[in-house]
């Protein structure tokens, strides 16, 4: 049996933006819910969320130059991030991404705790990554010892 060549004619290539865009349309189990943007505002970048156990969030806050919405669910804190915010970046534990800003299947969906001034619904993601390592003891990805 032979196999089929990966140029050969016909063959389609996948650049790495392909192959991961298509892992993040898999979909999740159950119903999905999506955090909605308050009326008014505007996602020109797209909405993905960032969650952490609500612990954190009150320590995440003065630490942040700008905060966009957050939603709390009781047991989380959700912050809305412009999409493909995880592209090169290893968020912290116990940190959950999630695209599309789909949340997972929860009793009730999580209410806005936090809308900010203006028409745009985010926070920075770099910051906020910068301060979920700082509360969380992790050392920044960029910054760890490359290891052979």
């Amino acid at each position: 049996m032979r196999g089929t060549s990966a140029t050969g004619p016909g063959a389609q290539v996948l650049s790495l933006d392909t192959l991961v865009r298509l892992k993040r349309g898999q979909r999740m189990p159950g119903p999905l819910r999506r955090l909605l943007v308050p009326e008014g505002m505007t996602a020109p970048l797209g909405c993905d969320a960032v969650s952490v156990p609500a612990r954190f969030g009150p320590l995440l806050l003065p630490r942040l130059p700008r905060v966009g919405c957050v939603y709390a669910d009781g047991a989380h804190w959700w912050w809305i991030v412009p999409s493909d915010s995880d592209v090169a970046l290893e968020w912290p534990a116990p940190a959950r991404y999630a695209t599309g800003a789909v949340v997972p299947d929860t009793p009730a969906p999580p209410g806005l705790i936090h809308k900010p001034d203006g028409t745009l619904p985010y926070t920075p993601p770099i910051p906020l990554y910068l301060a979920l390592c700082q509360v969380t003891g992790t050392t920044p990805a960029w910054s760890r010892p490359i290891s052979a």
